[in-house]
């Protein structure tokens, strides 16, 4: 019951494009609805994507900030899956969550993804090297 709650509140509050919203506007059953969130988590990522790529041609010639921001990159990708394994921690997540889990869990990866994004943006505000 909680991860129900959980799960319809990231749906609520995620900060889905315009796109994603004229996406479901349009969609008639549940698979499209799946593919909307799908394609919110890919535009995220490639949101992410430039994030970091923009963040490492910064840090270029500085390579202790560099491995140290590939270090923290990874820690992130690997908080993001386990905190997503922990909101949907069933086996059989079809089965325990129904048809809208595809959806559910794209949505709230794009949801911390575009949180990351932000954070990324930060860091690249405060970076000061001192190699």
């Amino acid at each position: 019951m909680v991860v129900v709650l959980l799960a319809i509140g990231y749906r609520s509050y995620a900060q889905n494009s315009p796109i994603y919203g004229d996406c479901v506007a349009k969609s008639q059953a549940q698979s499209e609805l799946n593919k909307c969130a799908s394609d919110e988590a890919a535009r995220a990522d490639s949101e992410l994507n430039a994030a970091y790529k923009g963040l490492l041609a910064v840090m270029k010639g500085y390579p202790l900030a560099t491995a140290k921001t590939r270090e923290a990159e990874r820690a992130w990708l690997h908080y993001r899956d386990a905190y997503i394994e922990a909101v949907y921690p069933a086996n059989d997540k079809q089965l325990a969550y129904g048809t809208e889990y595809p959806m559910d869990v794209n949505l709230l990866r794009a949801k911390l993804t575009r949180e990351h994004v932000i954070a990324l943006k930060y860091l690249l505000n405060e970076y000061h090297p001192s190699e």
